[in-house]
């Protein structure tokens, strides 16, 4: 094992690598609170600017899977439709089987130029987590209860104000609505055998409502959908965890593009047409199981360094102080002050854990367990 690699496995590399994260965060967030002044000046600088601090933070994690971990990501699609990447405003429809696919879709964007401009349809709780939920506030993100009665006015209202958003967006959408688990799919086949419709072998059935409102509300802004269907060969389940330590996944994706005047401006000939290509992605991944393969030419977009340049210089800014103040603290030789510190160490390293833990598949949200609960 090379020294680099043995540092990958180590605590205190990752609590480090926890440490500038964190506190980059929180100074991220202040930073755009901060910006909130600009807003009844100049909404479109405020959106840049906010842009560009997201970017800062979400890049962070970009640079582990694609610099710390040498996660390698393949794209199966067309010139033609790669050629539109990062010069349209867009709609991306992604599978949730994994704890890292959010992970490789930001990957995506950062390649093409959109990571801090990348909006999703997050549930309201991640509003309360620190730096995740409080850079999505500032960022104008949707975030809506999951149930749609309540939901529907904010999510309309939400979408509507992104129609004249200044930078090229991508819109991330996991219509499933939660991570795919067998109870949940089991319980999603049976409503889907219900209402006559396919089984599908790898998804969950598709929540219809976010989509087709979304396709309604950001007509004229969004140019396209792009379907992404993710696997990772090897049969691989990769996590956060994994990524923190090094392991390096190898991730294919199959994006197709549709354009927006396709989609059916109909709400339930929309939703028929999501139904429909739920069940192309699922002979997808039926042809991926048996060939190890997507259709499709094989592309490999190239890292860019941004991410790694951007790490490097939070991390010579925030710990340069800290291993100053850490060998002061034991340089003291108080017994107080170390016990107050290693405390502070053993705090940080749970919080830090915690945020993992949202990307947890078996920590996720009991979204999708509604029907077992009424037969129950």
């Amino acid at each position: 094992m090379g020294l680099l690699a043995y540092l990958k496995t180590q605590f205190v590399v990752h609590l480090l690598i926890g440490f500038v994260f964190v506190v980059s965060g929180l100074v991220i967030n202040f930073t755009q609170l901060c910006t909130l002044a600009l807003w009844p000046i100049s909404k479109q600088l405020y959106r840049r600017i906010n842009c560009r601090l997201a970017y800062s933070l979400w890049s962070q994690l970009v640079m582990l899977l694609e610099w710390w971990s040498c996660t390698e990501c393949t794209l199966f699609t067309d010139q033609a439709t790669v050629d539109h990447f990062g010069k349209e405003h867009a709609v991306v429809i992604l599978n949730h089987n994994f704890e890292i696919d959010f992970l490789c879709g930001w990957t995506m964007c950062e390649r093409f130029g959109v990571l801090g401009s990348s909006k999703v349809l997050a549930k309201r709780e991640l509003l309360c987590v620190p730096l995740i939920g409080w850079t999505w506030y500032f960022l104008e993100i949707v975030f809506c209860k999951r149930k749609w009665e309540e939901d529907r006015d904010i999510v309309k209202e939400g979408l509507k104000r992104l129609a004249d958003y200044p930078e090229y967006m991508w819109f991330l959408l996991y219509c499933e609505g939660t991570r795919f688990t067998e109870t949940k799919h089991r319980i999603s086949m049976e409503v889907a055998a219900s209402k006559g419709l396919p089984p599908l072998k790898y998804h969950l059935l598709p929540r219809t409502k976010g989509f087709t409102t979304a396709v309604q509300c950001l007509r004229g802004t969004v140019a396209a959908i792009y379907d992404v269907t993710l696997n990772f060969r090897g049969s691989k389940t990769p996590s956060l965890l994994g990524i923190l330590y090094g392991k390096k996944y190898e991730a294919d994706m199959c994006v197709r593009r549709f354009p927006l005047e396709d989609i059916p401006a109909d709400e339930n000939d929309a939703a028929q047409w999501l139904h429909k290509l739920y069940q192309e992605k699922d002979a997808l991944q039926e042809m991926y199981k048996q060939k190890g393969l997507f259709p499709g030419e094989q592309m490999k977009p190239a890292r860019r360094p941004w991410t790694l340049v951007n790490f490097l210089c939070w991390a010579t800014i925030l710990l340069s102080p800290l291993i100053s103040f850490v060998l002061g603290v034991f340089a003291s030789g108080s017994p107080l002050l170390i016990l107050t510190f290693l405390g502070f160490v053993g705090a940080a390293s749970f919080g830090v854990r915690r945020l993992i833990g949202v990307t947890e598949i078996e920590k996720g949200s009991s979204y999708g367990n509604q029907e077992l609960k009424k037969k129950e």
